[in-house]
């Protein structure tokens, strides 16, 4: 089989485009013969003939124009290909592994890594799971980080790292008006409740209220990932057990409003990090920004 030679397409792309082969050789800044030599290699690779002469000038054959066609793909590719190459040399490309637990709020994920998003020399690969899963992953150096509302129990040997990016308070989240002549324990006894799933951190400090104000809530429904809890509260006719920042853009539009925040339950939002010999710096901007940060409204100011 034939190897093509791209100096030698060149000339034979040069002379089809110019039609003629002193035209070809003043453009490519060579002797006409250098050409001639060059279009023969070519056609005795290919063991085709690729001109005819017509007159003064050149006319391709039928296998000519399938060469000449064949030709400006691939030197249209070569030219991408430079363009390319060039601009990856300007940007440098900078890559973050994050692991996100299923259910965490996209609201907090969207304003975390969201300044990331926009950067071009950036790129940003997420991987949702459960969290022993990319903990895992994390140890083998899959992930630079983790993010999660709860972390794991630490094994023995176990080296990782949970930095507290921020807490979220937790209330009754539900359709207007506010229900503000009712007490707590009221609404919490006479309203149908959506609440998360055992054993999630929310539902337990959930379940440690009512204890305390010795009541039984109306649980209609129980929900472990948080973009349903959203959907759920926008329908359902009673309140849902929720952080009001994943049902954010609805509380500030006024389709949804929080009735009572429930004391003494937050959300944590975790960042779960592995030690290593040489850190993304990446990671350690994003940690940087997050952690000097006080609240979740900081973290999205930026939205």
């Amino acid at each position: 089989m034939p190897e093509l030679s791209y100096p030698h397409l060149r000339y034979f792309w040069t002379v089809a485009r110019e039609g003629n082969v002193t035209r070809a050789a003043r453009k490519l800044r060579v002797s006409q013969s250098a050409v001639s030599v060059q279009l023969r290699k070519l056609e005795d690779a290919l063991g085709q003939l690729l001109f005819e002469r017509k007159g003064r000038g050149l006319e391709l054959t039928r296998a000519g124009r399938v060469a000449l066609d064949y030709a400006e793909s691939i030197f249209a590719l070569g030219e991408e290909l430079v363009t390319t190459l060039e601009h990856e040399a300007r940007v440098a490309r900078q890559t973050l592994e994050v692991g996100v637990l299923a259910t965490l709020s996209r609201n907090f994920q969207i304003g975390l890594l969201g300044p990331l998003f926009d950067r071009e020399d950036v790129i940003v690969r997420v991987r949702s799971g459960a969290v022993d899963d990319l903990i895992q992953r994390l140890t083998a150096h899959e992930l630079d980080l983790v993010l999660s509302n709860y972390a794991p129990a630490r094994g023995q040997g176990d080296t990782w790292v949970v930095h507290t990016l921020s807490e979220q308070a937790v209330g009754l989240i539900g359709r207007p008006p506010v229900r503000a002549d009712r007490s707590l324990e009221r609404l919490l006894t006479e309203t149908p409740l959506v609440v998360p799933s055992a054993p999630s951190g929310i539902r337990t400090a959930f379940d440690t209220l009512c204890d305390r104000l010795e009541v039984r809530p109306q649980i209609h429904a129980e929900i472990d990932d948080m973009a349903m809890l959203r959907l759920v509260a926008l329908r359902h006719p009673g309140m849902t057990v929720i952080p009001p920042i994943v049902v954010r853009d609805e509380v500030r539009a006024g389709t949804l409003v929080e009735h009572r925040q429930l004391p003494g339950i937050v959300e944590p939002f975790l960042a779960i990090t592995a030690p290593r010999r040489m850190r993304n710096p990446l990671l350690v901007e994003l940690l940087g920004g997050a952690l000097s940060k006080p609240t979740l409204d900081d973290v999205f100011a930026e939205e």
